[in-house]
Formats: structure tokens, sequence, C-alpha cells
């Protein structure tokens, strides 16, 4: 690696601080409402069916990533980043009112926020980070996934019990705000990427920037199996809180504790991918992880009534899909090594699509055949993901 090369990636080390913590308050606006969905049900006088529907198809808001690739191969991360953070605070404000309906505009103002800042934070990254490296510093990038439940859902607990549901909006919009005013003043955010920075491993033959019509094989493989994981995970969790409500009873403090319980398996999840995933591979370990999500699920349908195996299913469950989708971001970043902005963004969006499918399918599944129908959906998917990914592999290894 050049001089050159070891600056960017100083760089980036630097800003990470930052971005992951801009990543962590939009996590945390996006994540807590499915464990919490008992009690927004009540607040809006709104069915599980219903707000999962609302939850699904405001996952279409992510189609916006595709319209801001160019902008990302051009180094301009930090305006993205800003756009982002700004509306999940106009989200939170919307929220408030109270609605049926304007929680659904507050979902897609939420859903697009983040959409638009992981996948500033990815192409940040991309550029600047070796490829042999990357999921290292991607999966300290991504903690702020698992962070959202582990420190954020306790702290929503709290809110909801003291102030009722409107807590959480307000204090996430209040804090928003003050992440975005940090993430402005950052320089290290400011600089455009080096261009001898990126990665060692690039395809022989690569297409322009910006132009969706050269995606490659390789780059084509690689989003469907990174969108394949994104349906197996969500399908499940957006049912995750009204599950542990209907067949265990588990009240709201209850949901907090699982929720936490949910975000310290991510965090080792994240960790474990930062850790590990350069050393065995990261294909190899994807795959491995969809194995191990699967397996989870299995174990979910074998609780029937008992809390203690459906929690161990569904952590099990977590820790694998956690780890696929942390890895599998590593992969799409190097799928397109000349155009990385606009492979990432095309990512987000087509995964976006299949977020809201398996929301809104997950949970008519679940109202209609309960959470075996949801963990059927869900198996298929992560088979699906573990296909596409296989079949990239020759395409994978080439120097």
């Amino acid at each position: 690696m050049t001089a050159t090369a070891d600056e960017s990636a100083a760089l980036a080390a630097a800003a990470l601080p930052k971005l992951t913590l801009g990543k962590w308050i939009a996590n945390t606006a996006l994540r807590w409402v499915p464990p919490f969905l008992p009690t927004l049900e009540k607040a809006f006088g709104a069915s599980t069916t219903q707000l999962t529907t609302i939850l699904g198809a405001s996952e279409i808001a992510g189609l916006s990533t595709v319209a801001v690739g160019r902008h990302l191969d051009r180094g301009r991360e930090r305006i993205v980043l800003l756009a982002g953070l700004v509306a999940v605070i106009v989200a939170s404000l919307v929220a408030l009112v109270g609605t049926t309906f304007t929680f659904a505009i507050g979902s897609v103002l939420v859903i697009m926020g983040v959409a638009n800042i992981t996948v500033a934070g990815h192409s940040f990254i991309s550029s600047r980070v070796p490829y042999e490296r990357r999921a290292r510093t991607i999966g300290v990038y991504e903690t702020s996934w698992a962070l959202a439940l582990l420190i954020g859902a306790p702290i929503i607990a709290v809110l909801i019990s003291i102030f009722g549901w409107r807590g959480p909006y307000v204090t996430i919009a209040v804090v928003a705000a003050i992440v975005t005013i940090v993430v402005a003043r950052s320089a290290a955010i400011t600089r455009p990427p080096r261009p001898d920075a990126g990665a060692d491993e690039a395809p022989s033959i690569v297409p322009p920037p910006g132009k969706i019509s050269a995606v490659t094989g390789r780059a084509w493989l690689t989003i469907a199996g990174a969108a394949f994981v994104a349906m197996a995970g969500l399908s499940v969790f957006a049912i995750s809180g009204s599950w542990l409500d209907d067949a265990f009873g588990v009240p709201t403090g209850g949901l907090g504790a699982v929720a936490m319980g949910f975000g310290a398996v991510e965090l080792l999840s994240s960790l474990s991918s930062a850790a590990f995933a350069d050393r065995i591979g990261k294909l190899r370990g994807t795959v491995s992880a969809l194995m191990l999500l699967i397996v989870g699920a299995v174990v979910m349908l074998l609780a029937d009534s008992t809390l203690w195996i459906g929690v161990v299913g569904i952590l099990l469950f977590l820790c694998g899909f956690e780890f696929a989708i942390v890895t599998s971001f590593s992969l799409v970043s190097e799928a397109m090594p000349s155009a990385r902005g606009t492979t990432l963004a095309l990512s987000n969006g087509i995964g976006t699509v299949a977020r809201g499918t398996a929301t809104i399918v997950g949970g008519w599944l679940y109202g209609i055949h309960g959470v075996s129908g949801t963990l059927t959906l869900s198996i298929g998917a992560a088979t699906l993901s573990a296909i596409a990914f296989t079949a990239s592999r020759s395409r994978f290894s080439r120097p």
C-alpha cells in the first residue's frame, strides 16, 4: 500500500467515531419501533399487520440512494450524511403528531435517512481503506446497528415508561440535531477521497462510475446475495416484538430487556466480523453465518410456548444475520472498484425493496400462519442468498 493510501486510511480512522455516532443515532430511530410495536399499536389503535405493512411500504424510500451514487463516487459523502441526519430529525418531529398517517410519513423519512447515511459511510470507508482490511473498518462502523438496541433499547424503554410513546421521538430529534452539527464541523469527513487509496483487488474490466447499465455479473450476484440477506433478517425482526408478546406474554419492560439482549448478540457479531472476516475470507464467513441464521430459525420453530428456547433461537438467528449482513457490505464494496458509490447505492436500493417486501409479507404470513409462516420466508431467503454468493465464488477469486 502506498504512502498516500496510508494517509487516506488514517483519515478514515479519524472520521470513524463521528461516522459511527451519526449512524448509531439514525439506527436507533429506525430500530426501536419493531420491538416496541405493541406500544405503538395501542397508541395508534392499529394492528400488527397494519403497522408492519407501513414499515414495509416505507422501505421504498431506500431507493433514494440510487440517485446519490454518482455523488458518492465524486467524494460528496459529507453532504449525503448531513441530508440523512436531517431526514431523521424531521421524521421524529412528524411522528409526534400521533396518527397512523404521520407514523407512515415518519417511517418513510427515517428509512430514507438511514439508507443514505449507510451508503455514504460505506462509500467513505471503501474509497479509503484497502480491501484486505476493509471488513474490520466496516465492522466497527456497523456496530452502530447493534448499539441501537444494546444501548438504545433500554433507554427507549425508560423513556416510554416515563413520558409515554412520544418520549423516544423527542429525544431522538434533539440528539440527532446535536450529532448533525458534530458531523458538519468534522474536518476529516470534509476532505475528498484519495484516487489511489482504493482496494488492491480490482477486476480486469471495470465499468465507468454512475452507469447502472454497465453493472457486471459479479456485482449483480453480490447485490442479489446482499438483498436476500436483508430479506431473511428483516422479515423476522419486524414481527419479533409481537411474537414475544403473543407467544410468551412479554411486557414492554421485558421487550426492552430482550431487545438489549438482541443488541448484545449483534454487537458480538459485528465485532466478530471486524476481527475475523478478513482472516477467514469474507465470502466464506458470510455463507457460514447464513447457515447459523437458518439453525436459529429452526430453533424458533421448535420453541412452541417455551420462552427460553424461543429467545435462544432468535439470538442465534440474529447472530448469523448480523455477521452475514455486515460482512456482505465488504463484498458489495468490491464488486465494482471503479464505482463503489454507485454499486453500494444500487445495492441498498435493491435491498430496500427486499426489506420492504420481507416486512410486509412477513407481517401478513405472521397474521395468517403465525411465526412459522414468517420463518419459512426467512429460511427461503437465506438459502437463496447463500446460493447467490456461492455462485460468485470464482469471480471473487480473480486477481
